[in-house]
């Protein structure tokens, strides 16, 4: 039997909690009235004591706020009841304990152990099941990947632990809260999960084991081991597990679900617009000298660093130095304070085929151009791997997005909230200027500064753009940081 553990009510105005501290751990043997979990409301803190005797499955892990009424946890009644010997004879998950030997390290052949979705974040709650790639009942060894998780940040893949018999319990393309339950592995070679020879018969320890549906390709001497389960969501059959559509069509539209990075970067673009004044300005830089310098030094650079010199370095310095010099630009706005920032932190726009991801270049104004070169490099492979990891994406104070490498010629970056101001690159194109009174052809950029109104102003953002132009039209002057 399963009691729920549920958030109580706490009075009529507040409508959610934070768990604050788990005080029993996954899977552990509790005693009626002993103290489960501490939750936190934005009024008091209270203490949760345990219902009944039983085994704790915690559902909500630590630092998640949710709603009263919630269930984050549930009793296993029947497991604890269980869980000793009965009638003089050893339970089966007293068996590896009774019987040491050199191996005795090593898991035991027949032992289920669980694959959870692990926590990724303080702001993530959830992840997508995105791809298996071992198959229902297939033979996984140690550290080999077994599943490929999506959540709206980053993308991460998940190892086995142990060698042994993969039963995957959610399909691909369902989404799942941290810490749920997505598969087993019996260890042991395929096949060896039954009774062994010599071993005491485990068919009476199946009262054990929760009264939930178990699939075919698990048989009751496999479950027993380990009574300390959670419930299972109904299951199938592995040969008939249901994997959802993707997406739909009846010949003229298709249909399929946004990715969890799709929905969040919606959710932050339209944050972003309607928490901030947003104004962009516009002026262009003359990538001559820039374009001159580079070739001029490529080669060496090559072999002396290992990458090419790139454009994009250029502007990171160049934004650095017009942060310094306008240094308005270089704060945020939070409620009804001003935090101004000290430390230069740059994020780079890199496209990917599950979206847009803004890594961070850590101080940027300490950092060599081979310094940051390697940095975006890395970076792109990562991105093109799903090897991001949240901490490279956090802390910018400005960002910077080159629309130029898919062709844009301008358009109006919106901002990377809480940053002020995100600096648009553009095409680079020949077009006839002005110089010295001649009409020359030139390489020209259009540059866009996109900021927050509330913060800077029309002054101070003009300057921080034509900050900019002069850098990357003086790139040697930039290269001394005048």
């Amino acid at each position: 039997m399963s009691l729920e553990v549920k958030v109580p009510a706490a009075g009529e105005s507040i409508t959610s909690a934070n768990v604050a501290r788990w005080h029993k751990a996954e899977g552990e043997s509790v005693r009626k009235g002993e103290v489960l979990v501490t939750l936190e409301t934005d009024k008091v803190s209270t203490e949760l004591e345990s219902p009944a005797d039983g085994i704790l499955h915690i559902v909500v892990g630590e630092g998640e706020e949710v709603a009263i009424g919630t269930v984050i946890a549930k009793l296993d009644e029947s497991a604890a009841g269980s869980a000793g010997p009965q009638n003089g004879s050893p339970s089966p998950a007293a068996v590896p304990a009774a019987a040491p030997s050199p191996a005795a390290a090593a898991p035991a052949s027949g032992q289920v152990f669980d694959v959870k979705v692990p926590a990724a974040g303080e702001s993530i709650t959830s992840a997508n099941v995105a791809r298996w790639h071992k198959g229902d009942g297939a033979a996984v060894a140690k550290g080999e990947v077994l599943v490929t998780l999506e959540t709206d940040k980053v993308s991460s893949e998940l190892e086995a632990e142990v060698a042994g018999t993969l039963q995957i319990l959610v399909s691909e393309g369902n989404e799942v809260g941290i810490g749920t339950l997505i598969a087993r592995i019996t260890a042991g070679a395929p096949g060896t999960a039954g009774p062994q020879t010599g071993s005491p018969t485990p068919a009476p320890a199946t009262a054990a084991v929760p009264k939930t549906p178990a699939p075919a390709a698990a048989p009751a001497p496999v479950e027993a081991p380990k009574p300390r389960t959670f419930e299972l969501p109904p299951a199938n059959p592995p040969s008939t597990i249901s994997h959802p559509p993707s997406s739909s069509s009846d010949g003229r539209t298709t249909r399929k679900k946004m990715s969890m990075m799709r929905r969040k970067i919606a959710t932050h673009l339209v944050n972003a617009q309607q928490t901030a004044a947003i104004l962009t300005t516009f002026n262009e830089a003359d990538m001559s000298a820039v374009m001159d310098l580079r070739k001029a030094v490529q080669e060496e650079f090559m072999k002396k660093h290992g990458v090419k010199l790139g454009f994009m370095s250029f502007f990171v310095k160049a934004v650095v130095q017009a942060l310094k010099d306008v240094p308005q630009v270089n704060g945020m706005i939070d409620g009804q304070d001003i935090v101004e920032n000290h430390f230069y932190d740059i994020g780079v726009a890199i496209g990917t085929e599950k979206g847009l991801i803004v890594p961070v270049i850590r101080d940027a104004d300490q950092k060599s151009f081979a310094r940051i070169e390697q940095d975006i490099l890395d970076y792109a492979k990562k991105s093109k791997d799903g090897k991001i990891a949240i901490e490279d994406l956090q802390g910018g104070v400005f960002t910077i997005s080159n629309g130029g490498t898919y062709g844009s010629l301008l358009s109006t970056p919106i901002l990377n909230p809480p940053q002020s101001g995100i600096l648009g690159m553009h095409t680079i194109q020949q077009r006839p200027v002005a110089v010295n009174n001649q009409v020359v052809i030139r390489p020209m950029m259009y540059l866009a500064l996109s900021y927050d109104h509330r913060l800077v102003d029309g002054k101070e953002a003009v300057t921080f753009l034509i900050r900019i132009k002069d850098c990357i039209e003086n790139p040697t002057r930039l290269m001394l940081e005048m």
